[in-house]
């Protein structure tokens, strides 16, 4: 179960505040009857939802293959040229699908043409681009001359790219030309690769003397680019493709079973890690500002992210001359959101399920937040969750807020457990920082409201996931981690 302004931003709708505008005009149906209220909760499988008389199907992710042209850029946006992006767009201009934010899960260089992965997928995009994958990449390839079979041998043993950089054995066997070949092309070559660095193929065709007269990627790991779709078309991923790349399930069990391994407390974050509460406060920021006449049309997350409560309050106040004392400014705020808190603001996706394996497991959970004591109470009481957690400390009770490790630190006293032996859950980064400054491991918490873009997550981290689901294999992975950890 989902809120409906969530459901609604998923499939493409808006931004949270554009799909609250949908649904004030009364734009929005469900199961048939015309639905005002963003935090109705609705089981995104199973409802009807419209826009406009236009009905939803709801999809978690969305995967499109693109036969990319030669002359588009591979990025999302980039104010250098076309990306693929706007290309997909201005050829289907009321695709709902493609409004959502969207990425291609690795890069073709300008001139390069074929196959090219769009999604919205980070999790995946992760499994098929990280070099400790090698996932395959197979390319065909024309280049200004024949390659000797001494040539094609060290292409397969691994060639020296340059720069102190040298490539992974290759797979490499003659090819047909193709009849769109290139005037310049006198041989043509089927080359298999399992990393992706910086122009690689035309690196490793040169290390050889030889120049790339036209490139185009025709297989990534499961994914195969066949005759059927033509150079520039793209369409959704067949229901086979989908479960050949839910194959790599397996491998992502080993990650759940090494992050969860030796683990005897995890301490949560709360705000955009334990509940999905970050759409509370730009309402709040709003509401409150008018009240002193001043008009708020930006985000400010992100000038406070990590903050404690208090520190917040002292920003406000100096930002803004606000004219009441912290005390007062952090009252008022408590009351403007205990409401929310007890009665909308919802646990993330499969945190429940996740915090029962961790105490079926006998790990102890504690919760370290820079919100105030009043509203972390207030959520987790309503939620039924207050005698699952051993601890819950605040970064005004401490003194330093994220990205210092104070909090975790005092956290891991408090439950009596060795940093190195503590999980944090975290969705950004002064918090990521905070517990691996703590000696802690980190997994990342996707949040649509952190505004670090997700690669930069990831490689602070020490994993990465969506949603708590992932932590909750399906064949029992997670307890067996944890039943390793107490049997070992």
């Amino acid at each position: 179960m989902i809120r409906l302004d969530r459901y609604l931003c998923e499939m493409g709708e808006g931004t949270r505040s554009g799909v609250k505008e949908l649904l004030r005009a009364g734009r929005v149906s469900v199961d048939g009857a015309v639905e005002k209220n963003p935090a109705r909760r609705v089981e995104e499988r199973s409802v009807r939802v419209s826009v406009d008389g236009r009905p939803l199907h709801y999809a978690k992710h969305v995967y499109f293959l693109l036969n990319k042209p030669a002359g588009l850029l591979s990025a999302t946006r980039d104010g250098r040229g076309r990306t693929v992006l706007d290309w997909m767009r201005e050829r289907e201009p009321d695709n709902a699908l493609l409004k959502r934010e969207l990425f291609p899960a690795g890069r073709l260089d300008r001139d390069t043409e074929g196959l090219l992965l769009i999604t919205d997928d980070g999790d995946l995009a992760h499994r098929l681009l990280s070099p400790s994958r090698h996932v395959k990449k197979t390319y065909y390839v024309e280049t200004d001359g024949p390659l000797s079979e001494e040539a094609c041998g060290q292409l397969r043993e691994g060639v020296d790219l340059g720069e102190g950089e040298r490539s992974r054995p290759a797979e490499i066997r003659e090819a047909k030309k193709a009849a769109f070949c290139s005037p310049d092309s006198r041989a043509a070559w089927f080359l298999t690769i399992t990393e992706g660095k910086y122009h690689q193929v035309k690196r490793m065709m040169r290390s050889q003397k030889r120049e790339v007269t036209y490139l185009r990627r025709v297989a990534m790991g499961p994914l195969v680019l066949d005759d059927s779709l033509p150079v520039g078309s793209f369409r959704p991923l067949t229901e086979k493709e989908l479960s050949a790349l839910g194959a790599a399930e397996k491998e992502e069990g080993k990650e759940r079973r090494s992050l969860l391994a030796d683990t005897d407390a995890v301490i949560f974050d709360l705000d955009g890690s334990l509940v999905d509460s970050m759409w509370v406060w730009p309402e709040i920021d709003v509401e409150y500002l008018k009240r002193f006449g001043i008009s708020l049309d930006e985000r400010l997350q992100g000038d406070v992210d990590g903050m404690s409560f208090t520190e917040t309050a002292v920003y406000f106040k100096e930002r803004f001359g606000i004219p009441d004392p912290v005390e007062k400014i952090k009252e008022n705020w408590n009351e403007m959101a205990e409401d929310k808190y007890r009665h909308e603001v919802t646990l993330k996706k499969g945190a429940r399920a996740f915090i029962g394996e961790c105490l079926r497991a006998g790990c102890r959970l504690g919760i370290a937040t820079s919100n105030s004591r009043q509203l972390a109470e207030a959520v987790i009481e309503a939620q039924g969750l207050t005698e699952a957690f051993s601890c819950i400390l605040t970064s005004c009770e401490v003194g330093r807020g994220k990205p210092a490790p104070d909090i975790y630190l005092a956290v891991a006293e408090r439950l009596g457990v060795k940093p190195e032996r503590c999980l944090v859950l975290e969705d950004i980064e002064p918090g990521i920082r905070a517990g691996k400054a703590a000696g802690m491991r980190v997994c990342a918490v996707k949040d649509d409201w952190c505004q670090t873009p997700e690669e930069e997550l990831r490689a602070l981290a020490d994993a990465y996931i969506e949603d708590y689901t992932q932590l909750l294999d399906k064949e029992k992975g997670c307890t067996a981690a944890f039943e390793e950890r107490k049997n070992g």
